[in-house]
């Protein structure tokens, strides 16, 4: 009997083993800490300046910029595979007034993606309007009152100028410290996580996400969404940022 029930006790251990081997090659790896194999700038061959490996995480160096004196950054993508729908993990950090994004079914060939990708938005929230003055950019979106305030479709989280994040869930750690998002997306529901919080859900492509797309900030950009599949890719906006475990996994 206890031979039995050794054998048996192997052959769980090694079916349990496989199972989670299994789970684990789900994963493909954007980024592991150790190379930029795969990423480059956007409409690009190569990384732009700034974008370098320091203490296995992926980093842009550069001085905090004015939102006011914004004119675009040198974005960049994970090349080497698109992607349709999927589970998109990674960890960030911002320093105070930092502001960044996560962009996704991203195609090439237009002035830059915010053109044609949605954003997973990533922003310092409690220190951004402070420190930048908002209010040309706001009045061109059409606000008439706080004009210098950091909008909910602009806050960390939000699908950005599209749904807002839900600030009841909302758990953003301090700048400087690390967070983690998740995305999940499907032609059924797309997902934005925060610190492992649900934090908006919405039906791509439905007709209330085109009555949203056709009214606001989008409204003039026809490419804006349109895409199923594409590659994943991150914002340099004038920001220092640090991104690391990158991993993606197909649906």
């Amino acid at each position: 009997m206890k031979k039995i029930i050794l054998i048996l006790i192997v052959i769980l251990t090694i079916s349990a083993c496989k199972t989670q081997k299994a789970v684990n090659t789900d994963w493909i790896v954007l980024f592991d800490g150790t190379t930029t194999a795969g990423w480059r700038g956007y409409n690009g061959k190569t990384l732009p300046p700034g974008w370098v490996i320091e203490d296995k995480t992926l980093t842009f160096k550069t001085d905090l910029g004015l939102e006011q004196d914004y004119v675009g950054g040198k974005d960049i993508i994970y090349g080497a595979e698109e992607f349709d729908n999927f589970e998109l993990y990674i960890e960030w950090k911002l320093p105070k007034g930092g502001n960044s994004g996560i962009f996704y079914h991203v195609k090439e060939g237009f002035k830059n993606p915010p053109q044609v990708s949605p954003e997973y938005q990533l922003i310092d929230d409690e220190n951004y309007a402070s420190m930048h003055d908002l209010s040309k950019y706001n009045r061109s979106l059409g606000y008439t009152e706080k004009v210098n305030e950091l909008k909910p479709l602009q806050q960390t989280g939000s699908d950005y100028a599209m749904h807002p994040a839900n600030p009841s869930q909302k758990v953003l750690n301090p700048v400087g410290e690390w967070n983690s998002s998740k995305i999940v997306f499907t032609p059924e529901k797309v997902e934005h996580w925060l610190n492992g919080k649900l934090l908006l859900s919405f039906v791509p492509w439905d007709d209330a996400w085109n009555e949203k797309k056709n009214s606001d900030k989008w409204k003039n950009s026809p490419d804006y969404g349109k895409f199923k599949t594409g590659f994943i890719g991150l914002q340099d906006h004038s920001s220092p940022i640090w991104f690391r475990n990158i991993k993606i996994k197909k649906l």
